[in-house]
């Protein structure tokens, strides 16, 4: 049940958003750094974007690295983007890997280097740490520090959710693009996140409790204001 709350609850919440936003994208879309593109769900994530062209993947060496598929390029985020896939793509998507790449700045560039238009990520924001010998884990992200990512190379974010689950990893999905305009009519109505994982040092007692004394204190305090 730990592993359960800890990573696979907000994989499945995740894998719900995208079968929402992704059949609204159209084109050529890459899953970068795919592995092999399965959605831990029992499906694969080609799958969730029907309105596709043609579908890629890109990975690198290591754990769960290169997996000599069609239509699969070698990419190293934190290197220079190779000339022949600098905007080659429509969608670039990214799905729990910026949190494993220390220059995530420069990886973060590197996605939307990858794409002439929408750049789709799933980060954690709070997550059990989890590190092999092939890859660290060194990030987790806030809705600001995303909005600054899109907003320093160019593109201007379309859409933002959270899970908001007691008691287990709390993931970002957000999109953005270069041309928003294409998009919002046909997006879910974007609303930004505030205070993400409020949850935090919450309780369903404590929450009744504070919310009771509240309600007696402007009770009072109006009995009081009346009677003066």
């Amino acid at each position: 049940m730990f592993t359960d709350r800890a990573f696979r609850t907000a994989r499945l919440w995740s894998n719900e958003q995208l079968r929402v936003i992704a059949p609204v994208f159209t084109g050529d879309i890459v899953n970068v750094s795919a592995w092999d593109d399965r959605d831990k769900d029992g499906g694969r994530y080609c799958d969730y974007f029907t309105g596709a062209t043609e579908y890629f993947t890109t990975n690198y060496k290591g754990e769960r690295g290169l997996q000599q598929r069609p239509n699969e390029f070698f990419l190293d985020l934190t290197g220079e983007v190779p000339a022949e896939l600098r905007q080659r793509f429509d969608v670039a998507f990214n799905h729990t890997t910026l949190e494993h790449v220390f220059e995530v700045r420069t990886a973060f560039r590197n996605l939307c280097t990858l794409s002439r238009d929408v750049v789709i990520v799933v980060v954690p924001f709070a997550q059990v740490q989890h590190e092999t010998q092939s890859f660290g884990d060194f990030w987790r992200f806030t809705p600001t520090c995303l909005r600054q990512l899109y907003a320093e190379n160019g593109l201007e974010v379309i859409y933002e959710s959270e899970n908001r689950n007691r008691n287990e990893a709390v993931y970002l999905l957000f999109a953005g693009a270069r041309h928003p305009e294409r998009w919002r009519h046909r997006m879910p109505e974007y609303r930004p996140l505030d205070r993400s994982a409020a949850w935090i040092g919450a309780t369903p007692i404590r929450d009744a409790v504070i919310s009771l004394v509240t309600l007696k204190w402007h009770r009072l305090r109006g009995g009081k204001k009346e009677a003066a």
